[in-house]
């Protein structure tokens, strides 16, 4: 698929077929989101790829802060990827000090990049994907047993769609842009 065509046309799926995405074609959605950049090319974001029905109803019952939609995404999807992300390497020198003001906060900004370079390359092999970000990110830890060393970027619920949503509206260009000439 063609790049713009890809971010054109994703769109945040919250309703799922019941068939699971084979591990083959997920393994190929997570090489192609190694291509994100990152701080230094430090290469800090994971996938854990939860497919187990008693754990993902574990995270939607206990770990979304009582938001119920997102219970019902994650009780509905074939499969909740939980990204996570290596601390203390994005943003920091060798010395261990930080590299910038933003101090460890750049950890986060190469998840984002590599959750968003998952999602396109999700869409790109017809794999539906919302990013879900209202969850208690030590109780998700605890409930997949997360590596010392790593915390919860974020939650992207997937599989394939069930639904077809319209886009929502974009602001234009002019709004979301300033030139400073």
């Amino acid at each position: 698929m063609e790049a713009l065509k890809c971010i054109e046309t994703r769109r945040s799926i919250r309703k799922f077929k019941e068939q699971q995405v084979p591990h083959e074609t997920m393994r190929e959605i997570v090489a192609e989101a190694a291509f994100a950049p990152s701080w230094k090319n430090t290469q800090v974001t994971r996938y854990i790829v939860v497919e187990d029905k008693a754990v993902l109803a574990r995270i939607a019952d206990e770990a979304v802060l009582g938001f119920a939609h997102n219970t019902d995404i994650i009780k509905g999807a074939p499969a909740l990827v939980v990204v996570t992300m290596v601390h203390g390497r994005s943003g920091f020198e060798r010395d261990g000090s930080f590299s910038t003001s933003k101090e460890d906060r750049w950890e986060v900004f190469d998840a984002g990049l590599a959750t968003q370079t998952f999602c396109l390359a999700a869409h790109d092999k017809g794999v539906g994907s919302v990013i879900l970000g209202i969850f208690d990110e030590a109780k998700v830890a605890e409930i997949i047993g997360l590596d010392e060393g790593q915390r919860v970027a974020a939650l992207v619920a997937a599989g394939y769609a069930d639904e077809a949503p319209e886009a929502p509206k974009r602001k234009e260009a002019g709004e979301l842009v300033r030139f400073l000439d």
